[in-house]
């Protein structure tokens, strides 16, 4: 990556920038020639070569005068630089004296600045201006509201540095700071879609992609089981960006990968040109150029063939693409998010997705637990799927306490499987929403549903665990192993058969206690358990689809 872009944000002195006041107000040479003999701070930052500036955010206030003062300046800028980009921001200020309302301006104005960390540097020039302003300024730049170095302009001296830099350390004790967190509080409510969860790990997980999301346009990867909400977190993330000015578009492009033709693939994702196959009759804009400005959500990416997964890499990387049948590329700038229910691991080394794409969409990497990994979360998911029931079936729906005791003792119990996570937990409140009785869930709906679910989650399991264990051991073997560990053998090993690979698997038996290690290495652990009772991990994940046919691969 090149140098970075050194960025200046500050404000237009209304005195000090003037090329015939004082700061008092009292008449100088005017604004001839004699104009370049007094220290202007904000011309003076580019009457040196050692600290180039590649962009000015020039803040003005919108009292008369200033205009005629910005056009001035601007113009002795570009006299010195003419390569500097220069945008101006007009502020509506009452009395750049009044701390609250300066503080509210310059909070609005960063709120909405649509930061590049990744390519360019910004420093704010602190010494000029209003004193309040000045403060405001260092007050947001130190609660990184304003991710800036502090910049200070000085006039120039014999064998003396024209200005000073000064980077500070983040605090979180400073009351004004207060404000910065609450928004921050915000936008981890709205990842959550204003829903309270109290699984631990999962607001951890949505804390550190607040951040991420905030101030990167690096891709975001979102590994996680099918349900458990890969896609809607994609549209939230989406919504903050374009809240905070990242993305321009107002809707992000959603693409499920694992719906789309193979042969329709590079068609579907990059646009193709009439007559380029059979049954173009048009030009097709694709879906990646459609993404120009906002935001692409790939999800299943690894169901893509590496002939698309290598254009795809270089759509992200060159920010170019090629529609099928074209002479030409196309541009497009979006931001991509990527989701998978596979072990991308896994098929990395078995040369089914490629390493450098891997590389490149997994530099953030968030793994979503599923619904059965976050019970606590069960209860405000419940709240929010009863008022989703109530729109779908147009009434209001409500659930008495009994009934509500009941579901929740069953979805908190080993019988809750949650195969299809926030899916099945959707499903059953719109099922029960749509059986109730004048919109009044009652216990006699919630046990009719319970019971469907049960039968459900029993025709995807396939056979029983304790079936599944009598057809991987030889029953001599069996009866070595107590009642108590052939219960525990027998689950572990029917949710490794729904597994990709052990790693995957192990991510999901030990969700819980692997967030205390420094260091996971969960296929190693569940290796070494397998191993206690004679049965080869690695073996068994070979043979898993044999077991349901009772095909003993035999214990390692």
């Amino acid at each position: 990556m090149g140098q970075k872009g050194n960025v200046v944000i500050g404000f237009l002195g209304t005195l000090q920038d003037r090329p015939d006041r004082d700061r008092r107000g009292r008449d100088l040479m005017g604004r001839g020639p004699e104009r370049w003999k007094k220290y202007r701070p904000t011309v003076g930052l580019f009457q040196q070569d050692a600290f180039p500036i590649a962009r000015l955010d020039l803040l003005v206030d919108a009292e008369p005068g200033s205009e005629e003062l910005a056009e001035l300046t601007e113009s002795d800028v570009r006299s010195l630089c003419p390569k500097v980009k220069i945008h101006r921001h007009v502020l509506a200020l009452p009395s750049p004296w009044d701390f609250q309302e300066m503080y509210g301006q310059l909070y609005d104005f960063a709120s909405t600045y649509a930061f590049d960390l990744e390519h360019e540097e910004y420093f704010a020039h602190v010494n000029i201006y209003t004193h309040v302003a000045q403060i405001c300024m260092f007050l947001l730049a130190e609660s990184r509201h304003i991710p800036a170095k502090l910049l200070q302009s000085v006039p120039p001296k014999q064998g003396q540095q024209p200005y000073n830099v000064i980077d500070l350390e983040l605090s979180t004790y400073d009351p004004i700071a207060q404000r910065f967190h609450q928004r921050q509080s915000e936008n981890l409510s709205e990842l959550k879609d204003g829903i309270e969860t109290q699984n631990a790990q999962y607001n951890r997980l949505i804390a550190e992609l607040e951040l991420v999301a905030s101030s990167t346009r690096d891709p975001i990867l979102l590994l996680g089981p099918t349900g458990s909400g890969k896609t809607e977190l994609a549209k939230r993330i989406h919504h903050l960006k374009h809240k905070r000015n990242i993305v321009k578009s107002r809707e992000a492009v959603i693409v499920n990968c694992a719906a789309i033709p193979n042969e329709l693939v590079e068609s579907t994702l990059f646009g193709h040109k009439k007559g380029a196959f059979t049954g173009a009759d048009r030009d097709q804009k694709g879906l990646m150029a459609a993404a120009d400005g906002g935001l692409l959500f790939l999800d299943e990416i690894a169901e893509l063939d590496l002939r698309a997964q290598a254009k795809v890499l270089r759509a992200i990387e060159e920010k170019r693409l090629r529609p099928v049948g074209a002479a030409t590329e196309e541009s497009s700038d979006f931001q991509l998010v990527c989701g998978t229910n596979r072990d991308l691991f896994a098929l990395v080394q078995r040369g089914e997705f490629r390493q450098d794409l891997f590389s490149r969409v997994s530099r953030w990497m968030f793994e979503l637990p599923g619904l059965g990994q976050r019970p606590e979360d069960v209860e405000p998911n419940l709240d929010r799927e009863l008022g989703e029931a109530a729109l779908a079936c147009r009434r209001n729906i409500t659930m008495n306490k009994e009934a509500r005791r009941t579901f929740l003792n069953f979805s908190l119990s080993p019988s809750a499987k949650w195969l299809g996570n926030f899916r099945d937990l959707r499903t059953a409140v719109q099922r029960m929403g749509t059986l109730a009785d004048g919109g009044r869930i009652t216990v006699e709906v919630v046990e009719a549903e319970i019971e469907r679910l049960r039968q459900h989650w029993a025709r995807l399991g396939g056979i029983g665990a304790i079936d599944l264990l009598s057809n991987v051991l030889a029953p001599d073997q069996l009866l070595q192993i107590d009642l108590f560990d052939r219960l525990q053998l027998g689950e572990v090993l029917a949710v490794c058969r729904t597994c990709e690979s052990l790693a995957e698997a192990g991510r999901k038996l030990f969700g819980v206690s692997r967030q205390k290690k420094r260091t996971q290495n969960d296929s190693d652990r569940l290796r070494k358990y397998l191993a206690q009772f004679g049965v080869d991990g690695a073996d068994f994940m070979k043979r898993r689809d044999n077991y349901d046919r009772g095909i003993r691969g035999g214990p390692g």
